[in-house]
C-alpha cells in the first residue's frame, strides 16, 4: 500500500485535467491517446488495474521511456504518484499517493487501494517526472450480498506474431466487470506460419529478455485498452517461462540448475508487468499466484496454477514428444496443482458462498482421448496427463453441487464447450468453457471433429478461428458467449458472435443457443 502524500501542488489543476483528456475516455470504450506535457513515451506500455476486491484494487504501471532496450530509466529510483477518482475528469478524487519505482522491479509499480466503495467504477491516472499517464478505469468487486448479474471476459494464448489483437480492441467495447487471462501471455519462442509481425529477437535466456519481450507485447494498442478499461485476474502457463515446463523440468532445458535460474527470470518479469498485488512478487524461482476473489453473491472465483507445483510428465522422458501416449503412470498418483494448492482449492470448494464457482486455470479439463484404430492416445501436458488430480477434484466438486462449478480454460487454441464428467454415462457435474486463443493458430476442423467423434463430453467445437469468451452469470442461469475475429491478419478486423450456451442453475451441462 503507497503511503498517502500532500497534494500535489507542483502539478497544476490544468496539467491534471488536460491528461484526462489526453486519455479520451469514450466509455464503455477508450482507446489511449498522446500523453502531453512531454513528448517521450515514460508510459509507453500503458496503465492496468487488477485483483479487485469490494473495497480495492490494484493499479500498475511502468515507466519505460525506451521499453525495447532496457527502458531507458537508468538506476536511480523515481518517485510516482497516482490519483483515483470517482469521475473520469477528476473532480472527485478519493484518493492519492507515491509510489518508488525501481530499477530492480524494471521501474514498475504495484499500488494496492483500499478503502473504496464496492461495486463501483473508479479512473485513475500516474504523474512521474512532470508527465502524466493515460487515464485507466476500474471497478470493485460487488459486496457479498449484492447478487447482481455479473459479466466477465476470458481468454488467452497472444502469439504476437501470428495475428492482431482485435479481439482485445472489441473486448475493450464492453460492459465488464473484470477480464480473466488464462496464461500465454507472452509467447518465448517464435513458431507458426504467415506472420504478420515479428518479435525481433530470440528466445529469452535473462531476465533483460524477457523483460523486454513483455514490452513488446504491452505496447499494442489494443492490449493496453483492454488493460486499461477493466481490472484484470492474470494467471500464467508454460509459454512464460518454456514451452510444456512442469516444476523444475523443461523438454528445452532438461538440466534443473540453469532452467530454475531461467524461470526466476521469467518470473520476475512477470511480476512487473502484471497488475498484481505484492504477495505474488517472486521470491527467487517460486512465486505464490493462485488465489480467491469474492465477485459479489453471484461468484466466487478460484484462480489456480497449472505449472509451477505440478508432477513430472507421466509416460515421457523429460525431454520426449508427448503427443498422444498412454502408460499406467498416467492414472497413478500424481499432481497437476501440487499437494499444497490442491488441499487450498478444496478447502475454499468446501466453503464457497457465491451463486456460482468459477474456476481459472490453463488447459482442457475435459477426458479427450484421441482415438487411433483402437489405440488410445493422451495428451499427457494437460489434465489428462494427471488423472489422479483430476479425479480428486471432480469428488470435491460433486460434493458441493449446489455451487454450479464453470470451469474457464484456455492453452488448446480452440473454442470448446464441453461437460464434465466421471464417466461418459455419468451425469456432468460441471461445465467447462475453452475461450480460443486471442491470436494463437489452432488446430484444423479434421481434428476437432475427430476429438469430437470420440469424445461426446465436447459438445461444440471450433479450432480455425481466434477470439475470446464473454460470461454472463445471473442467478437462473449462466450465458456464455464465443466470439471470433474476422481475420486475425487484419488489425482493423471485425468481430462476431461465433456461439451462444447457457448453462442452467443446478442443472450442469451444455446447452447451444441458437442463434
Amino acid at each position: 500500500m503507497s503511503s498517502p502524500v500532500p497534494p500535489l501542488s507542483r502539478l497544476s489543476r490544468r496539467r491534471l485535467l488536460q491528461g484526462a483528456a489526453g486519455a479520451a475516455l469514450a466509455a464503455p470504450f477508450f482507446r489511449l491517446h498522446a500523453q502531453g506535457g512531454d513528448s517521450r513515451p515514460l508510459f509507453s506500455l500503458g496503465v492496468a488495474s487488477g485483483c479487485p476486491t469490494a473495497e480495492g484494487v490494484v493499479l500498475w504501471t511502468r515507466l519505460a521511456p525506451e521499453p525495447l532496450t532496457g527502458g531507458g530509466m537508468g538506476e536511480a529510483p523515481v518517485p510516482v504518484d497516482w490519483e483515483l477518482a470517482e469521475d473520469e475528469r477528476f473532480t472527485r478524487i478519493v484518493a492519492r499517493g507515491r509510489a518508488i519505482a525501481l530499477a530492480e522491479l524494471a521501474h514498475s509499480v504495484h499500488v494496492e487501494v483500499a478503502g473504496l466503495a464496492p461495486g463501483r467504477d473508479y479512473w485513475y491516472r500516474f504523474m512521474a517526472q512532470g508527465i502524466q499517464s493515460p487515464v485507466g478505469r476500474t471497478r470493485t468487486a460487488r459486496a457479498l450480498q449484492d447478487a447482481q448479474p455479473l459479466r466477465l471476459a476470458f481468454g488467452s494464448c497472444q502469439q504476437y506474431e501470428q495475428g492482431f489483437y482485435s479481439a482485445y480492441r472489441d473486448m475493450a467495447a464492453q460492459d465488464l466487470d473484470a477480464v480473466v487471462h488464462l496464461g500465454d501471455y507472452i509467447y518465448e519462442a517464435s513458431w507458426g506460419r504467415d506472420h504478420v509481425r515479428r518479435h525481433e529477437a530470440g528466445l529469452p535466456q535473462d531476465l533483460a529478455g524477457y523483460r523486454n519481450r513483455y514490452a513488446l507485447y504491452k505496447g499494442d494498442a489494443d492490449l493496453q485498452a483492454a488493460h486499461a478499461a477493466f481490472p484484470w485476474f492474470v494467471t500464467w502457463d508454460d509459454h512464460e517461462v518454456q514451452n510444456d515446463y512442469a516444476d523444475d523440468r523443461s523438454p528445452q532445458t532438461p538440466d534443473p540448475a540453469p532452467f530454475m535460474a531461467l524461470r526466476a527470470a521469467a518470473y520476475q518479469a512477470w511480476y512487473e508487468h502484471m497488475p498484481v498485488p505484492a504477495w505474488m512478487r517472486p521470491q527467487g524461482a517460486q512465486a505464490r499466484i493462485h488465489g480467491r476473489w469474492q465477485m459479489g453473491g453471484m461468484a466466487e472465483l478460484f484462480v489456480l496454477d497449472g505449472r509451477q507445483y505440478r508432477s513430472a510428465h507421466p509416460c515421457v522422458p523429460v525431454t520426449g514428444n508427448k503427443g498422444f501416449v498412454d502408460c499406467d503412470e498416467r492414472t497413478a498418483a500424481g499432481s497437476y496443482l501440487g499437494a499444497e494448492q490442491e488441499a487450498w482449492l478444496y478447502q475454499g470448494l468446501a466453503r464457497a458462498q457465491g451463486r456460482w464457482t468459477l474456476i481459472a486455470q490453463q488447459t482442457l479439463m475435459a477426458t479427450a482421448p484421441r482415438s487411433r484404430g483402437e489405440e488410445r492416445g493422451y495428451w499427457v501436458d494437460g489434465w489428462d496427463g494427471y488423472a489422479a488430480n483430476r479425479e480428486r477434484l471432480y469428488g470435491a466438486l460433486a460434493a458441493r453441487p449446489e455451487r454450479n462449478a464453470l470451469v474457464l480454460s484456455g492453452d488448446v487454441h480452440c473454442f470448446w464447450a464441453a461437460d464434465l464428467q466421471r464417466a461418459s454415462d455419468a451425469a456432468p457435474l460441471a461445465t467447462e468453457f475453452v475461450g480460443g486463443s486471442i491470436s494463437s493458430q489452432g488446430p484444423s476442423m479434421a481434428t476437432v471433429a475427430a476429438l469430437q467423434a470420440s469424445n461426446p463430453q465436447l459438445r461444440w467445437g471450433r479450432g480455425d478461428v481466434r477470439g475470446y469468451a464473454l460470461a454472463t452469470l445471473a442467478p437462473a442461469e449462466a450465458r456464455v458467449e464465443f466470439r471470433a475475429v474476422d481475420d486475425i491478419r487484419r488489425a482493423d478486423s471485425g468481430v462476431s458472435r461465433l456461439a451462444r450456451f447457457v448453462v442452467e442453475h443446478g442443472a450442469p451441462g451444455v446447452h447451444t443457443v441458437a442463434g
